[in-house]
């Protein structure tokens, strides 16, 4: 059996393939504030008990797995509404995103519950600590069709041993914790250089 994928590795990918690579095929890491601090979220959310309140039961710490997808996790909270209902909740450090990032994140999460306990997930939530808001996540066609496509990505990066070069949208490398390790401004200029030289070669 291949090694599982950490769900939490999905949300890596969406942002920056390389910052995947970087992290799950040749196995370094860096911290930085917003790592220590979006660490630090996980810890207390995770360190409380399973409790009820009416009709909604809260789990949290729930774990995850998907034979099918190669994927493992641990969900921060499973909202569960009048025993019918799941709601998978996970909580974030900054703001809401434009971008799907994090939505592909929860979509994974979803799907697994939907494997292990045989269950219809049709929405997540995602909290937002820096601004404190609750987001909801429809789970539509086209957001399962996004995180379908990542998971096999990743597999295949992780499988051919592949590190992407640095994603085009340099504001999002100021706030990765792996820059200098990374080193996006020197593969970019390498890339520009090689431009340029075929450009005289024609």
């Amino acid at each position: 059996m291949d090694e599982l994928l950490p769900i939490s590795a999905l949300q890596h990918y969406a942002y920056c393939p390389r910052q995947f690579a970087l992290i799950h095929v040749e196995r370094v890491w860096a911290e930085n504030r917003y790592t220590a601090e979006g660490r630090i979220l996980h810890e207390r959310v995770d360190s409380g008990a399973a409790e009820q309140r009416k009709e909604v039961r809260f789990e949290r710490s729930v774990m995850l797995r998907s034979e099918q997808l190669r994927l493992s996790g641990k969900l921060d909270l499973l909202e569960v509404h009048d025993s019918e209902r799941y709601i998978p909740v996970e909580y974030k450090r900054g703001k809401p995103k434009l971008q799907d990032w994090d939505r592909i994140q929860v979509c994974a999460q979803a799907l697994c519950l939907e494997e292990m306990r045989s269950i219809r997930v049709e929405e997540g939530a995602i909290w937002y600590w820096e601004v404190r808001r609750r987001e909801t996540v429809a789970l539509t066609e086209e957001i399962h069709e996004a995180t379908l496509a990542a998971i096999e990505s990743c597999h295949t990066l992780i499988e051919r041993g592949e590190t992407p070069r640095p994603t085009v949208d340099e504001s999002r490398c100021k706030a990765c914790s792996l820059r200098d390790l990374c080193r996006p401004d020197r593969f970019r200029r390498d890339s520009s250089a090689r431009y340029t030289r075929k450009l005289f070669e024609l």
